[in-house]
């Protein structure tokens, strides 16, 4: 697992995905940032990862598309899946370095943090509560994100197949209120308010491990095939 991590944190890191992911994040959440202390006025961390959530609809399916879409159309996933290394290694150490990478861009907003407790006097608590929840959305997110990857060789397909299911999870529970249980990005919204809910975090863990679960299974089943 921790091979196949290593290799895949380098291959982000080597290569434009991995900053331009960190770039496009930063660079709206500055434009978020400037909008929220000189138009609103507001000099609350924690707001911004509304829109930081936001954000990450559409930014998220960068680090993913190509986890498994690429190693398909390069025709390298039969050597992969044909490897020593368990599918399920496989899985986990592709999805852990999109985490660290999402870690790595959540460490740089603490500048904004910084900025902030100059000027005033931002709750660490509450900050802190909103980067776990944030983390959590993200973890969940990617996991989905791998999925989408792991069903098509595709990775612009696997993009908008990302995007569109996180865009619909989003409009929910406007569809019908019933369906908010079904809103991860509402289920966060407990996080930038201090409130660490337990049925939220099972939430996000359960979506993630459910997601990783079939792109565990479709892969055993492709690797059968081989």
């Amino acid at each position: 697992m921790f091979a196949v991590m290593k290799k895949e944190l380098k291959s982000y890191l080597l290569s434009p995905t991995g900053y331009v992911f960190i770039g496009i994040f930063l660079l709206l959440f500055s434009v978020f940032f400037y909008i929220s202390i000189f138009a609103y006025q507001s000099l609350n961390f924690e707001y911004l990862f509304y829109n930081g959530a936001t954000i990450l609809t559409f930014v998220a399916p960068v680090l993913t598309m190509g986890m498994f879409a690429s190693e398909k159309k390069s025709g390298t996933e039969q050597l992969l899946l044909t490897s020593p290394i368990s599918i399920v290694s496989i899985v986990l150490g592709k999805l852990l370095a999109a985490g660290i990478i999402l870690i790595i861009t959540e460490a740089l907003t603490l500048m904004y943090f910084a900025i902030l407790d100059y000027f005033g006097s931002p709750s660490l608590k509450v900050a802190l509560s909103t980067l776990l929840g944030f983390w959590l959305l993200s973890f969940a997110y990617l996991s989905f994100g791998m999925f989408a990857s792991s069903i098509t060789e595709n990775q612009i397909v696997a993009y908008f197949i990302t995007t569109g299911a996180f865009l619909l999870m989003w409009f929910l529970p406007d569809i019908n209120n019933n369906l908010q249980m079904f809103s991860l990005i509402n289920m966060f919204d407990k996080f930038p308010q201090g409130i660490i809910s337990i049925s939220e975090i099972i939430t996000f863990v359960s979506f993630a491990l459910l997601f990783i679960l079939l792109t565990v299974i479709l892969l055993q089943r492709r690797k059968s095939v081989k």
